[in-house]
């Protein structure tokens, strides 16, 4: 059986995560790669020895493409791919975009494409969270009342100097590019949405809030807590989520919700299982290729997901 052909569009800071993922796969190999800056994509393109354009619209004859560019850009890259190539699934990297009314759009385009939008979400597949997963929707956490999640990063200076970072327009604020998968970790565990409060700071003066907390009310009526800060002093601090429920309490730490830090389980004791990961962001795209790989679609976040997850984040960023 011949291997999946995959293009990569963006060759930034995530395209090395991504690239790592797709190499540690059978069944998938990166044949063509995409940059607008030329220098970025020669360089990939020679790392990996396969050719590369500045124009996605000339890629062709690929299986999948992965769209890995400033976050407010994906809306137009994504619908320009699935109406001016062949490619029929698109991949496109948290967050897929900035406003809910883009997201719509987006969406809408692509299927009218007859084409089918692939949202990155890779967390939700790391095994800690599998397992949390498993646990609240079988029932043994009971009614699940409350969550408190933390997200005390840092990003340097250093990291604000690249072009599109800190803008309203590409970046959207720490939600959107840091906190998003901890966003769509509360739809994927609690369910939808149904209101949200935040406050933002801006320490760094930037152009978006680079500190956030909000409360939210889920439509089972969970109530919880999310705070995220990219202006921890120094070095990353913390990643947290307790969780609540009428027959335990659980909190998950680690910088990919991969230790569990305190268990108390009606009639379960702490799982004897090894969660550790050892990679930065997890392995959770390496599982996300090997969906692909198996065609199971349904494990890629739902419409409703996607579109709950952005207006959180646009109803408490702006």
């Amino acid at each position: 059986m011949s291997s999946l052909k995959l293009a990569l569009v963006g060759c930034g800071r995530i395209s090395k995560r991504q690239i790592e993922a797709v190499q540690a796969v059978d069944g998938i190999d990166i044949v063509v790669v995409c940059d607008i800056d030329e220098n970025k994509a020669k360089a990939t393109a020679e790392q990996l020895n396969v050719p590369y354009t500045t124009d996605y619209k000339t890629l062709k004859d690929v299986d999948f493409v992965s769209v890995m560019t400033p976050s407010g850009m994906h809306p137009q890259h994504v619908i320009e791919i699935a109406e001016h190539t062949n490619i029929p699934y698109i991949i496109c990297e948290k967050p897929i975009s900035l406003t809910s009314r883009e997201v719509f759009e987006m969406i809408d385009r692509v299927e009218k494409a007859g084409k089918t939008l692939l949202p990155v979400y890779q967390n939700r597949y790391n095994p800690l969270i599998v397992f949390l997963k498993n646990l609240i929707d079988t029932g043994k956490l009971g009614k699940i009342h409350q969550f408190v999640c933390n997200i005390f990063w840092n990003r340097n200076d250093e990291y604000f100097k690249i072009d599109w970072h800190g803008t309203k327009a590409y970046d959207g604020g720490v939600l959107y590019t840091q906190a998003s998968h901890y966003v769509d970790m509360i739809h994927y565990l609690f369910g939808k949405i149904k209101n949200a409060y935040g406050v933002g700071g801006d320490i760094r003066k930037l152009e978006v809030h680079d500190s956030i907390s909000a409360i939210c009310e889920m439509q089972n009526g969970t109530v919880g807590a999310l705070s995220a800060t990219v202006s921890t002093y120094r070095t990353n601090y913390l990643t947290e989520l307790t969780v609540i429920g009428e027959k335990g309490t659980i909190r998950l730490s680690g910088t990919n919700l991969n230790q569990i830090d305190f268990w108390d389980v009606e009639g379960m004791e702490n799982p004897d299982m090894d969660f550790k990961l050892d990679h930065q962001y997890g392995k959770g795209h390496d599982t996300m290729y090997e969906y692909i790989v198996q065609k199971k679609w349904d494990m890629f976040p739902s419409r409703e997901d996607v579109l709950s997850g952005i207006q959180l984040m646009e109803r408490i960023s702006f």
